[in-house]
């Protein structure tokens, strides 16, 4: 029978807001598996002590923040309004059903004044990264990284072009080093220093600015889109995926320069006794290579086609002998040592009588002197070793992993936790966006974990608990078997 609409409600009752959360609901989870007891201490120094109004619980700010990211809701005026009616977010706020929401300008006032220009959001981070060390999610043994793009804030017509510095590589100083040991070893003189005058005194180029974000930076690569970026370099642990680090630059930033960089901060900051790094092509350099190597630890990159050149017969053709320090071109002809330039190559040249009169000279060079020169870097050995290694069993089995790990952590961020673009602008504020996406990521993913561990004790503590009434009825069987053959062979 169809009845009339129930008139509106308005007789009081009684409820706890413990009653209106499902008990499976993720925050619930959250709570119990992540302590959040640390940030007061860590913002402690940014409030004054004896002073001012009342602040709001500095938790509840962060614990704010991280709902936003936690369930990918993009706008901070949106979130307030989530918060107002969704009854399990008060609860992992702590807020009765009455209290009025803290307003959305507070959490914006908050992040651009109290917390802008701090190490908060990076402590917060590495708080997260030590419970899941503390609990075995993570050991760092095996790590991966990788970078995406989030696109920024900013139109790709609205640009100029500027004059300004190139990006000097971060590892100039060691390179400038194995250069000048290189050329000692081979009795050369000293590269002469580059003389600074008001011309040269800082190498500029031609770059596209944004003029909406200038901090970003434009990107051009193949298969990606073009347009103005950032990338976040991230790491993440080999064992169940928990992210270890996450580091943001403008999107026209090679992959490989942070890289050692932020490897040494992880091994040092969370004392790890890495093994072993699985990474892609774009960092397959080598000064990746050699650097890696020097910190002890094995790099696993993945294949990287070669270049091929104008000439028909390639560089693999030509086989080194590392005791002579010679190549050995298909002829069986040697090309000797010549020099080391600035940029860490070694040339080796071939004699131009001997290729005038080669039957393959004009496929292995258009060279007008008749001479083939073949360069190879001061650290081509750590590379050599390091594409060895990927092709053994070991390494295929480390790179495999690869796509379940840092691949997979960046899917789950783009599709669930709005990380495909930035939501500010500028370098810091989006740093502190992708800080507290990993954070997210990582409180949900030990949370689940330590639901899944205590169903697993559950499960083993009643299969125990089985196994010994099974035990305990079988010993009753054969006792009372026992006693009817007895009784039988009595009679």
């Amino acid at each position: 029978m169809l009845r009339d609409a129930s008139p509106q409600q308005y007789q009081f009752e009684t409820i706890t807001l413990d009653e209106l959360v499902p008990e499976d609901h993720l925050v619930r989870k959250i709570d119990a598996a992540i302590d959040f007891g640390f940030i007061r201490d860590a913002v402690a120094h940014l409030y004054c002590p004896n002073n001012g109004r009342p602040a709001i619980d500095p938790v509840r700010l962060i614990k704010m923040m991280l709902l936003g990211y936690l369930f990918g809701i993009p706008s901070e005026r949106r979130l307030v309004k989530e918060i107002q009616v969704n009854m399990a977010y008060r609860w992992f706020l702590r807020m009765s059903l009455t209290e009025k929401v803290p307003d959305a300008s507070t959490l914006s006032q908050n992040r651009i004044r109290r917390f802008n220009d701090s190490d908060v959001f990076q402590q917060i981070f590495d708080h997260i990264v030590e419970q899941a060390l503390v609990r075995g999610m993570a050991n760092g043994r095996v790590l991966y990284t990788d970078s995406t793009h989030l696109k920024a804030d900013a139109n790709p017509r609205k640009s100029v072009n500027e004059l300004r510095p190139e990006g000097v590589s971060e590892y100039i100083e060691q390179l400038n080093a194995a250069v000048e040991a290189d050329r000692k070893k081979h009795e050369k003189k000293p590269l002469p220093a580059v003389k600074k005058t008001p011309e040269n005194a800082v190498a500029v180029k031609n770059t596209k600015v944004s003029t909406t974000d200038p901090e970003s930076g434009f990107m051009h690569r193949d298969n990606k889109p073009k347009g103005f970026f950032y990338l976040d370099h991230r790491t993440v642990d080999g064992k169940h995926g928990i992210i270890m680090d996450t580091h943001v630059t403008p999107g026209n930033v090679h992959d490989s320069q942070p890289f050692i960089g932020r490897l040494r901060r992880q091994t040092e900051r969370f004392r790890l006794n890495t093994v072993a790094v699985g990474v892609d092509a774009g960092y397959f350099t080598a000064a990746v290579c050699h650097l890696t190597r020097e910190e002890g630890i094995a790099l696993v990159p993945g294949y990287r086609r070669p270049n091929k050149g104008k000439n028909a017969l390639q560089k693999k053709a030509f086989r080194y002998d590392p005791n002579q320090d010679v190549y050995v071109c298909p002829e069986n002809k040697l090309l000797i040592y010549s020099t080391t330039d600035r940029n860490g190559y070694r040339h080796y040249r071939s004699e131009p009588s001997v290729c005038q009169w080669c039957e393959r000279r004009s496929s292995c060079t258009q060279n007008r002197k008749a001479q083939k020169t073949i360069t190879r870097h001061v650290w081509e050995e750590a590379k050599e070793t390091a594409n060895e290694l990927r092709l053994t069993k070991w390494g295929k089995k480390i790179y495999e992993r690869r796509k379940e790990t840092v691949e997979r952590s960046f899917a789950d961020a783009k599709q669930h936790h709005g990380h495909r673009y930035a939501r500010f602008r500028g370098l810091m504020k989006v740093q502190m966006q992708c800080l507290l996406a990993a954070a997210a990521q990582n409180m949900k993913k030990i949370a689940l974990m330590v639901a899944f561990f205590w169903l697993y004790e559950q499960y083993w503590m009643r299969l125990q608990l089985i196994m010994k009434l099974s035990r305990a009825l079988n010993r009753q069987n054969e006792c009372r078997q026992k006693n009817i053959a007895i009784a039988t062979f009595g009679r």
